[in-house]
């Protein structure tokens, strides 16, 4: 059984984090809105859900079932850095790993020191391009290269996230984020729900090959299709954000990142200080998301994420990206409703 809820969620604004205010926060948010009116699904968390229904993230949940859990994280962290068609024909056709598998693997104690632990795992650096791997005395007789995964990084990721289940969170996942929450809680009156998240994200950002941007994201689909009978899940995975080159480049070409004095190349920055992920707080702070659904949470980060990706991605709208718009000109799609509120800053 769950804890109690130690502590009530916040839900003020974070102005002091960015330099977004007065008429530039004014403009930020109308902005936003109007993005998140003409892009944002109203069904946005109700899909989420029956998404997880289907997928028995609900089930999981529930049960415990951590080698489940395992399974679909490890499918949906394979989706990184490649197109959806792409990467679930790939695992169509070599298979995915399972927990089970990696489980019968590391209980023969292979001879390779790094799959002692997690924290010896650091530092594997196999590449299967290659073969090759920083304890090559070991390679021929270790299972890692064995996982049918796209390529190194993602066998790495498997083994690196089972030995994280198993050593850290004491193979139950779901006990281990409900504790991480609630010690995140513990003694705090009012907590913000983006402090919640970095109770999860601070210690998996270590997992091998998981980035803030695949973090957040994954986590907030478990939390948000699967948590609604769990203190704590839905606000953390509202608060979560997942910055693409979509977002950043919106927020470059909007002018949002110049007003706020945060313009920064894409990559960590994104999650740094008064990066895009704190800029989008900031806004959805400002925005009641209960206007596009009366069921949504009045602060929905990420659904204010989603919407602008949506906005500008070819899966959604296909309005603000690299193939409508030449960077190195301010941006001349007087099809875009925002057309002529927008700052169209050139990115060159």
């Amino acid at each position: 059984m769950a804890a109690k809820r130690p502590a009530k969620i916040g839900s003020k604004s974070q102005r002091s984090i960015s330099g977004l205010t007065g008429s530039d926060l004014d403009y930020a948010v109308n902005l936003v809105t109007t993005i998140c009116a003409l892009a944002g699904s109203p069904s946005y968390l109700s899909d989420l859900r029956a998404s997880a229904r289907r997928h028995g993230l609900v089930r999981a949940v529930g049960d415990h079932d951590t080698p489940a859990l395992f399974d679909w994280l490890v499918s949906a962290a394979s989706f990184q850095g490649i197109s959806d068609s792409v990467a679930s024909g790939y695992m169509e056709r070599n298979g995915r790993v399972r927990w089970q598998e990696l489980k019968d693997a590391v209980a023969q104690h292979p001879s390779c020191p790094k799959l002692r632990s997690y924290w010896h795992f650091h530092g594997c650096h196999y590449r299967k391009s290659s073969g090759t791997c920083s304890e090559p005395n070991h390679i021929k007789a270790c299972p890692l290269p064995k996982a049918p995964l796209r390529n190194g990084n993602l066998n790495q990721l498997s083994f690196s996230l089972y030995l994280f289940i198993r050593d850290i969170a004491e193979n139950d996942l779901v006990a281990w984020m409900d504790r991480q929450f609630t010690t995140a809680a513990e003694g705090q009156p009012i907590i913000a729900p983006d402090k919640l998240g970095m109770a999860l994200i601070e210690p998996m950002r270590q997992i091998h090959g998981i980035s803030d941007k695949i973090l957040n994201l994954v986590l907030s689909t478990l939390l948000l299709g699967a948590g609604r009978r769990r203190p704590f899940w839905v606000e953390a995975g509202a608060a979560m954000i997942a910055i693409d080159t979509l977002v950043h480049n919106f927020l470059v070409r909007t002018g949002i990142l110049n007003r706020a004095n945060s313009d920064h190349p894409y990559g960590p920055q994104c999650y740094s200080a008064g990066g895009c992920a704190d800029l989008i707080k900031v806004i959805s702070g400002n925005i009641d998301s209960r206007q596009f659904n009366s069921r949504f949470p009045s602060n929905f980060p990420r659904f204010v994420q989603k919407s602008i990706w949506h906005y500008c991605a070819m899966e959604g709208l296909n309005v603000c990206n690299g193939n409508k718009i030449k960077d190195r000109f301010r941006c001349g799609n007087t099809e875009c409703r925002i057309f002529d509120t927008c700052d169209r800053i050139s990115r060159c």
